[in-house]
């Protein structure tokens, strides 16, 4: 009595339309079917009857019902076209993703392993010509080699596990402080004096994976390293703020590009221009074991040069070694 009988068609079909952006194609079928026989028995004169008597009415019930067909069957097309369009679009990304992997592996992979047989035959073949120096010198090199390779398998390792999503968190009570010193000392010790950390003051002990949060810290401080002008710092903070872990690693280098910014931490990315090496997992690691604890990771650029990580994490605290050393 109020908007009419013809109204009610529109706001019918309106229900359809909406149906068919949901659903599948025969459950929106068979709700434009009912619909249309929800319309003839409740609201086309006669009422609560299947007899329309009206010659109008029957074109219109007529025209509502393949409307509402027609208006089912091409938006399920729209929705299946749309389907095959994502589905070619992440088929060609998987396809750029394995290219970028190779590129990347073929180099990484290949050029420490080419160290290792080059210095290894050297050493069987000149065995008894070869100066002690040399031969330090060549088992250095193996060994660079070797932490290099077991770097990037590591690497393609701990990516796996985060897109399986079979990554486990195991937490326990952490010290920070310690935690960056374990990180420092694995670095070559060519490079590991340009690191500058000072320990935080009255820091609890935090719950988190202390496997996961070294390979976070190690990788960012990696990355710095290698993109950074060799004779400036890097700077490690580790403090206590709002109930949470926070990290912050800050360089001197030139920085990102501002466009670049949301994509540093994308598998496999990396600058245009950078020099050969590394394969770009490094920091999407990161991120993928730090959002893993809840936390979150970021980067910005720093107004006097350089950029600054920062990892924030929620977590459990203690303050019981303080008691201990009381």
């Amino acid at each position: 009595d109020l908007i009419g009988y013809k109204a009610v068609a529109l706001v019918l079909l309106v229900m359809v339309s909406i149906l068919a952006m949901l659903f599948d194609i025969w459950p929106v079928l068979i709700a434009a079917l009912l619909s249309a026989l929800t319309l003839n028995f409740f609201f086309i004169p006669p009422r609560f009857t299947f007899h329309i008597t009206e010659t109008e009415d029957i074109l219109m019930f007529l025209m509502y019902f393949m409307v509402a067909m027609v208006n089912a069957v091409l938006t399920n097309k729209i929705k299946v076209q749309e389907k095959k369009a994502r589905d070619k679009e992440e088929k060609e990304n998987t396809i750029r993703l394995y290219k970028t992997l190779f590129n990347s592996l073929s180099h990484e992979l290949k050029t420490p392993i080419s160290t290792i047989i080059g210095a290894t035959d050297t050493l069987k073949e000149n065995e008894t010509s070869l100066s002690p120096q040399v031969k330090s010198t060549l088992l250095a090199e193996i060994g660079k080699a070797g932490n290099r390779l077991n770097r990037q398998v590591e690497n393609l390792l701990n990516m796996s596990r985060l897109e399986s999503g079979m990554l486990n968190v195991n937490k326990d009570w952490c010290d920070v402080n310690e935690l960056i010193h374990i990180v420092i000392h694995k670095l070559d010790p060519g490079i590991r004096d340009r690191i500058r950390f000072e320990p935080g003051l009255n820091l609890p002990l935090f719950k988190l994976d202390i496997g996961l949060m070294e390979q976070v810290v190690y990788n960012i401080v990696n990355n710095a390293l290698q993109y950074t002008p060799p004779d400036t710092p890097i700077t490690i903070r580790a403090l206590y703020q709002d109930e949470h872990c926070v990290i912050e690693i800050a360089d001197q280098g030139p920085g990102f590009p501002d466009s670049k910014l949301t994509n540093i931490f994308d598998p496999f990315f990396r600058l245009p221009e950078t020099k050969a090496g590394g394969t770009g997992l490094g920091l999407s690691i990161a991120k993928g074991f730090t959002e893993a604890h809840g936390g979150s990771l970021t980067v910005e650029n720093l107004t006097a040069g350089g950029a600054r990580f920062t990892i924030l994490i929620p977590t459990e605290t203690s303050f019981l070694n303080y008691i201990k050393h009381e």
